[in-house]
């Protein structure tokens, strides 16, 4: 032994704290600075500790993660073209690809089973403070998503390889979608327990976290299938060490049931386990026909995604992105341009319908009712307005309405569009210009057009 050295110096080790590789002659972990046992004070070496194994564990930490940071890029880039569009609620995230069984079913837009994974749903500017804060709040579903799949991501790539984590987050992602599918049931939706996995009525869903669980349920099963395998620091953070993690995410959804897509929660977890349980990991230098299976698979996966937004882009009825909306998107605010073309549809239907043309009015109040508002007082005026349009169709499809019955309708509707025509003026003047919105008048009948 050279003079100065340490006894066992020469070897490499794992470090008794958080169970990293620690080089030959290094007196501390690199990663936590945890002192290196004399040989004197180490344990007696455990079977996973032998050089095989070590040779193992740094070829997996050398691993790339390439995978999990192309799926946070695109994550992010969707949520800005989203962003750009008019924000990532309503009519937008519907127009991206959200789940919504009306249109699986009756339009067989199936690809609604896979898009969902890449988007996520922004929480309206109204209901939130304008600011820096606010400006997380608002979008903090991507946020925490996208820390999740940071996190967590890394580890399942590295220790399964790209191809197979790929298929992974797809895989469980779609179960994750199919079991939100299958959870719209209202029957079943009453009681603590049926409004944690059922809900009760079709609405929009999105987001990547039914992967995340997916991923989670990956480690679990790992962590427990070669816990004989693993250092002391691995098996703290996976297996039966992922359980306070589960318990905790699993409680914030049953208390904010009414919010959150459990449904989605365990149908990706279940995958994951499912996938975990007849998967092996990927061990350094496997080559042969499983490793090309997994790459056919990986590029299947891939292709999917890639068509299904292609059918996105075939069927999309939002309004584009708008780099106008940028200054609007950064303050924490909503860009105005849907919403003024909310505001001057419903003006102009409610117009004709007083002319005899009701066949605007269905339109308008959809485009209303998913209109995002720069401020709450603007919001009030597009709540006010959709329900006149609402009321307005609702006169044009009675047919039970006696001619003075319908008359008095529309003499009523005449002075509820006029008495909110000028409420509408006071706002723009008053808090329009700072949103650059002024009054725009409504079309005037054409007296010539017959």
């Amino acid at each position: 032994m050279a003079e100065g050295q340490s006894e066992g110096a020469g070897r490499t080790g794992v470090c008794r704290h958080c169970g990293a590789l620690v080089g030959a002659g290094e007196a501390r972990c690199m990663v936590c600075g945890t002192p290196v046992a004399r040989a004197a004070e180490q344990p007696r070496r455990a079977p996973h500790a032998d050089p095989e194994t070590l040779r193992f564990l740094r070829a997996v930490i050398s691993r790339p993660a390439t995978f999990t940071f192309i799926f946070l890029i695109a994550n992010v880039f969707i949520y800005v073209l989203m962003w750009l569009s008019g924000g990532a609620t309503g009519t937008v995230l519907r127009a991206y690809g959200a789940k919504l069984n009306y249109l699986i079913d009756h339009e067989g837009q199936w690809w609604r089973f896979v898009t969902p994974i890449f988007l996520h749903v922004q929480f309206p500017p109204q209901l939130v403070q304008p600011g820096p804060l606010g400006f997380l709040l608002a979008n903090m579903h991507l946020l925490s998503n996208m820390y999740g799949l940071f996190m967590l991501g890394p580890y399942v790539e590295k220790l399964y390889g790209s191809a197979r984590f790929v298929v992974f987050w797809i895989l469980t992602g779609i179960a994750g979608v199919l079991a939100s599918y299958l959870a719209v049931r209202p029957e079943w939706a009453s009681g603590a327990l049926g409004q944690f996995l059922f809900k009760p009525y079709d609405t929009a869903s999105a987001g990547a976290s039914g992967a995340l669980f997916g991923l989670m349920g990956v480690l679990f099963v790992f962590g427990i299938k070669y816990r004989h395998e693993l250092p002391e620091g691995l098996k703290r953070a996976f297996g039966t060490g992922l359980l306070p993690t589960l318990g905790i995410n699993l409680f914030i959804g049953y208390v904010a049931r009414q919010f959150i897509d459990n449904a989605a929660h365990l149908g990706g977890l279940v995958a994951g386990m499912g996938l975990a349980l007849l998967v092996g990991y990927k061990r350094p230098g496997a080559r042969g026909p499983v490793a090309h299976a997994w790459h056919a698979a990986q590029v299947a996966c891939l292709l999917l995604v890639a068509v299904s937004f292609v059918m996105v882009a075939r069927h999309f009825d939002a309004p584009p992105p708008r780099l106008s909306n940028l200054k609007e998107r950064a303050l924490g605010r909503s860009p105005v341009g849907p919403y003024v073309e909310a505001v001057n549809a419903g003006q102009n239907a409610l117009l004709n319908y007083l002319r005899g043309d009701p066949g605007e009015l269905a339109a308008a109040a959809e485009k209303l009712e998913q209109a995002p508002a720069p401020s709450p007082e603007s919001d009030a005026l597009r709540q006010e307005l959709r329900a006149y349009v609402a009321r307005a169709r609702d006169t044009a499809e009675d047919k039970s309405l006696k001619p003075a019955e319908r008359e008095g309708r529309l003499r009523e509707l005449d002075t509820n569009l006029h008495g909110w025509q000028e409420r509408f003026a006071q706002w723009a003047e008053n808090e329009g210009e700072e949103f650059g919105v002024g009054m725009q008048k409504p079309d005037e009948p054409d007296e010539q057009k017959k």
